[in-house]
């Protein structure tokens, strides 16, 4: 009798303990279920900080219809007054004689506001350019120190893509950087490479390959580390197949942004 009151007590001992088990197991879901998935309030935060110091680049004429045009993105650093964007997005010389001017636009909603901008600085080898608006003084981002960041890192960038087909509604697009590359487009042959791109391949330098896709207007975009809110780089091309028209429809997912060392070195080198 002792020996089955022992192995009663022993089997309800076992029944409470697998009860309580389940019982941590089900607190544990009902907690984590309550619980956010870890950074996405973070970069619901970090967005709402970035999209204020993200403008789009382009250019006014007077006389033209429509007078503004929209080329690319761009983002303040510095005093707040100025503008990093690709060297690509001024697309060459102005028309001064028919008053054509750099200019910035941001917007609030759907009212878009339209300020005169001057050209500091632009170093075309590494697509980048530094601008100086006249409007008021604005958020500004901080740059991420010259070293390169690690693959893998989560990353970010907003920007205007497909320029004005969609307005002036920043976008934010994310991934991690997927590679660090030396800045060449692959090509099935020599005979497919420009001069330029030659060039390129005889003094290569890195850039970060990204597994997010950007549009044409996203040139000029602020990438940004997701876990620092810091800008490590500056998108400036996507592998396109074939044409434009095939990123819109099948786009490569393929991405290349500019180090912040490159940003660098046009801010420590510009006209003060």
């Amino acid at each position: 009798m002792v020996v089955k009151a022992h192995s009663r007590l022993a089997k309800r001992a076992r029944l409470t303990l697998a009860l309580n088990d389940s019982f941590k197991v089900i607190a544990f879901i009902l907690v984590a279920l309550a619980c956010p998935i870890a950074g996405a309030s973070d970069l619901t935060d970090l967005i709402t900080r970035i999209k204020p110091s993200v403008v789009g680049i382009g250019t006014t004429q007077e006389t033209r219809r429509p007078p503004h045009k929209l080329t690319g993105t761009g983002f303040v650093v510095g005093d707040g007054s100025l503008v990093l964007t690709n060297a690509h997005v001024l697309q060459g010389k102005l028309n001064t004689a028919k008053g054509e001017r750099v200019v910035i636009f941001t917007a609030t909603g759907a009212t878009v506001t339209v300020h005169r901008a001057e050209i500091l600085a632009d170093d075309h080898t590494h697509d980048v350019a530094l601008l100086r608006h006249t409007g008021p003084k604005m958020r500004s981002l901080t740059l991420a120190s010259p070293e390169l960041a690690l693959e893998g890192t989560r990353i970010a960038f907003t920007g205007y893509p497909i320029g004005a087909i969609l307005g002036l509604y920043p976008v934010t697009h994310t991934g991690i950087i997927s590679a660090i590359t030396p800045a060449a487009i692959p090509a099935p042959n020599s005979s497919s490479l420009s001069a330029s791109q030659i060039r390129a391949l005889r003094n290569p330098y890195l850039v970060y390959q990204l597994d997010a896709t950007a549009y044409p207007g996203n040139s000029g975009s602020p990438l940004f580390d997701v876990q620092s809110g810091e800008v490590i780089g500056i998108i400036n091309k996507v592998l396109i197949k074939k044409t434009k028209e095939n990123l819109l429809r099948d786009p490569s997912n393929i991405t290349y942004a500019i180090p912040s060392s490159y940003l660098w070195d046009l801010i420590n080198t510009s006209p003060k």
